[in-house]
């Protein structure tokens, strides 16, 4: 992981952007030999997988089946 100062990230931010983009690597901006920030790529989410949670959700009917007469509620 590569760090660089405050000065350094402002003055070459395109470049260190364009470097976590093609590497994938992040980058730690430091202050006073601290680091106070991440550069990090983004991580789009994947609508094909499902949430952890919601996976372990089982419905014992078919939600698309349409209502009976005597389902429906009655109106007033």
């Amino acid at each position: 992981m590569k760090s660089v100062n405050v000065h350094e990230a402002k003055t070459t931010l395109s470049a260190l952007l364009a470097q976590v983009e093609k590497t994938g690597e992040r980058i730690f901006i430091c202050r006073n030999g601290k680091p106070v920030a991440d550069l990090v790529p983004h991580k789009r989410k994947d609508r094909i997988t499902p949430h952890p949670v919601m996976g372990g959700i089982n419905i014992k009917y078919d939600p698309t089946e349409p209502l009976t007469p005597d389902e429906w509620p009655e109106t007033t």
